[in-house]
């Protein structure tokens, strides 16, 4: 077995996998990350340990990781060769680049919109051989809401709506109209843009977008711990 470890801006997602296969998923919030991670294989040893983390991964912690497992494979910032490997630039963040792979693997030969819903909204494009054409990135739907809040003086904070209305007749509800009818609007955009590509949604609030979509895409709700699961099943199978 093999375990799949992301840490994002505001929790770790981790998940035991056999080649392509998901086992549990564990969502751990708090500061003492590498502690959690230890409890993760306080019983079973992984086979091949991925780590992909927004920050950098201390080199002591990466020895201790190093004992833990028969390979350990780190992807941040200060590790891009895994990137250069698989033909993708550095200066994607490893999430995306996760996903980017999960997508090649899952839709081969299909050109494919991937959008990424969490703190931020990423738009990433592949053509039909995986060529990976670029990608945007806007402020993510609960961001929009917070930066209202603290930028204006007189906005509230409001949270995502179970309903939103097409147009506001209040302060709270024209904030919520604006900001998922912009998103949903920023999300037709770019079907227009690429009418042929599979739509491919993730992210904590891929199923909210998903639920108001007229046209087919697809919800992949753990799209980055897939690359990683396809990252340590390579290394096992090369073994």
């Amino acid at each position: 077995m093999n375990l799949l470890i992301e840490i994002g801006n505001t929790a770790l997602k981790a998940a035991w996998s056999d080649g392509m296969t998901l086992g549990k998923t564990f969502r751990y919030q708090g500061e003492k990350f590498m502690d959690f991670i230890f409890t993760l294989f306080a019983k079973d040893k992984p086979d091949v340990l991925v780590i992909a983390s927004v920050s950098v991964i201390s080199a002591e912690d990466i020895e201790r990781l190093s004992h833990e497992c028969r390979h350990l494979e780190i992807l941040d910032s200060a590790h891009p060769a895994l990137l250069q490997r698989t033909g993708l630039p550095k200066y994607l963040s490893y999430d995306r680049a996760a996903s980017i792979l999960a997508v090649r693997y899952l839709f081969r030969g299909k050109g494919c919109t991937i959008m990424d819903f969490g703190t931020t909204l990423t738009v990433d494009f592949l053509t039909p051989d995986g060529q990976f054409l670029g990608g945007n990135i806007s402020p993510g739907c609960r961001t929009r809401f917070k930066a209202l809040d603290r930028y204006s003086r007189v906005l509230p904070l409001v949270n995502t709506p179970e309903e939103n209305p097409e147009t506001g007749t209040s302060i709270p509800s024209s904030i919520e109209a604006g900001v998922i009818t912009g998103i949903l609007f920023e999300i037709q955009g770019y079907q227009d843009k690429y009418p042929d590509n599979i739509v491919v949604f993730t992210g904590g609030d891929a199923n909210y977008f998903a639920k108001r979509m007229k046209s087919s895409i697809f919800v992949v709700c753990n799209l980055v711990l897939m690359g990683l699961a396809l990252i340590a099943d390579r290394y096992v199978e090369k073994q």
